[in-house]
């Protein structure tokens, strides 16, 4: 199986569980039990896994252990979990092998001494080097009954043999690691994959789909940065997944358990970002009747994730930056310093450095912010099997919320959202795969994918913000001339109508925010027309 559908290989270890004697056959829920705050954090499902089969090989007393999982395309189980330093991965067909049969009979089976044993692969153990004394393995069910796994282990230590009793402890294990794996995307991908056998099995990166070479080296970074305080300001086009990783970052810290409080600069007026971000005190200003906290100090202990920062007024930028150096500031109307204790993760898709050399964006601040800067990659740029990967999820997970019989994905379908450019990223990809998925009758063919058709231009380049109409010369207009405004008026009416009005798509295409491309919309009488 290839490394990471929405994840890679490991760079950040979990803190490995406290070493502790074996725990008697009924104490099953102390082999399970310190990994409940770790599976929806999957900062590294492949950690998180190894580290579950390590503490069940201590608590069978076993040398080895490894976690089987179903590849339904291919009727084969793959090792996903294991112990295992020989080689990458082993995968075996349903009916080969003890882990085999146990996957096709759904029974567990117990192999005191593998000579002789018919069910016995001998050609795992030639491979690897390694001498399988003896061998348990169980199945894996989820909610519903259905096998989707094995769990097995190896040599019980001491030269023994597994006893019934091992079997029923590794059987009410093999319960509770499937109900710890059914919250975990892993297990939403093999559900994806049983729907839609065609598509290769994969797994996540909290919930961020793809494993190209720059994904990669982001979730590098993620893991990094995660486990401190650092401030973490990612870059990167609307709808590329800027809050996504926020909340990775978040969810992976020392502060996961505390409040994640979203500002969304863009969506807001710019007279009221400084109150939502700071609060404002009674009688700040008319209809003030009484105090309010601001997302600061609503988010105290936890993390503030500021989008769009490059929206943020200079008045503010100068009290933001008040924070992330003593950890203060003044509500609204307020005199009193209040101090909080949050993390802060910034966003945005605007070119900082150029807003710093223009004076729309302080110098400091933009040093204070890009303690780890994450760049990420527009969805063009991360290669077709990323863009089939995602749209054969969306294709799963939307047919699932509208309660649909999720449809296939023709081939003509496929190649054309392979060449598309995705102006609106994994947004808007994630739209039209809802569109066509509501709307196509069993199989999503190429006519239904409702996408504009800009490719064959190139994209346009927005005009400056600052730009001034100078009053059209005599005769300018019959002569075919128009004046500056008329031009850029009628250049967002064509972008709007490339993107089928949609107002994030087009202020992306025109490289501006917006609220300014509202702005300018309203300006020239538009706000109700598009």
């Amino acid at each position: 199986m290839p490394s990471g559908c929405y994840g890679e290989a490991a760079a950040f270890v979990l803190p490995p569980l406290p070493a502790m004697p074996h725990p008697p056959a009924t104490d099953v829920t102390q082999v399970l039990l310190p990994f409940g705050g770790l599976v929806g954090r999957e900062v590294d499902l492949d950690a998180f896994l190894q580290t579950l089969m390590d503490r069940i090989a201590i608590t069978m007393q076993a040398d080895r252990g490894t976690l089987w999982l179903l590849d339904p395309a291919r009727r084969e189980l793959f090792s996903r979990a294991a112990h295992l330093p020989e080689v990458k991965q082993i995968r075996v067909k349903l009916g080969q092998g003890v882990a085999g049969t146990v996957a096709e009979v759904g029974q567990a089976i117990n192999v005191p001494d593998p000579r002789g044993e018919r069910r016995f692969f001998a050609d795992i153990d030639r491979m690897t080097g390694y001498s399988t004394n003896s061998l348990l393995a169980v199945p894996l069910r989820d909610a519903d009954g259905a096998l989707y796994g094995v769990l097995q282990v190896l040599n019980r230590r001491g030269g023994d043999t597994f006893t019934p009793e091992d079997t029923e402890r590794l059987t009410a294990i093999a319960s509770q690691v499937s109900t710890a794996l059914q919250s975990t995307s892993l297990y939403q991908e093999l559900q994806r994959a049983k729907d839609q056998p065609q598509a290769p099995v994969g797994y996540f990166f909290n919930r961020i789909i793809g494993e190209s070479p720059q994904l990669q080296a982001i979730y590098r970074l993620v893991r990094k940065a995660a486990p401190t305080d650092a401030t973490v300001l990612l870059r990167g086009e609307s709808g590329s997944g800027k809050e996504l990783f926020a909340r990775a970052v978040h969810v992976n810290g020392p502060r996961r358990d505390k409040p994640f409080v979203k500002v969304d600069c863009a969506a807001l007026p710019a007279t009221l970002i400084e109150n939502e971000l700071f609060g404002h005190e009674r009688g700040a200003f008319t209809g003030a009747d009484h105090r309010m906290p601001g997302k600061f100090e609503a988010a105290d202990s936890g993390t503030v994730f500021i989008d769009e920062i490059g929206e943020l007024p200079l008045p503010v930028q100068g009290k933001l930056l008040r924070v992330l150096q003593d950890r203060e500031f003044e509500r609204v109307g307020g005199t009193q310093a209040v101090k909080v204790d949050v993390r802060i993760v910034a966003a945005t898709h605007r070119d900082l450095t150029r807003m710093v050399a223009e004076g729309r964006f302080r110098e400091d601040l933009y040093y204070r912010i890009k303690v780890v800067e994450v760049v990420l990659p527009p969805l063009r740029e991360r290669g077709a099997e990323d863009i089939e990967r995602l749209a054969r999820h969306f294709v799963a997970t939307v047919a699932k919320r509208h309660r649909l019989q999720p449809p296939k994905l023709s081939a003509a379908a496929l190649e054309r959202l392979k060449r598309y450019r995705w102006p609106g990223n994994v947004r808007e990809l994630e739209n039209c795969i809802e569109s066509a998925v509501v709307l196509c009758e069993g199989e999503i063919l190429e006519e239904h994918l409702p996408l504009p058709n800009l490719e064959r231009v190139s994209a346009p380049v927005a005009p400056e913000p600052e730009a001034r109409a100078e009053p059209a010369p005599t005769g300018a207009t019959e002569a075919g001339l128009l004046p500056l405004a008329e031009v850029e008026r009628r250049h967002i009416l064509r972008v709007l109508d490339a993107v089928k009005g949609n107002r994030t798509a087009a202020a992306r295409v025109l490289e501006i925010g917006r609220n300014t491309l509202a702005r300018k919309l309203k300006e020239y009488g538009l706000g109700d027309e598009v």
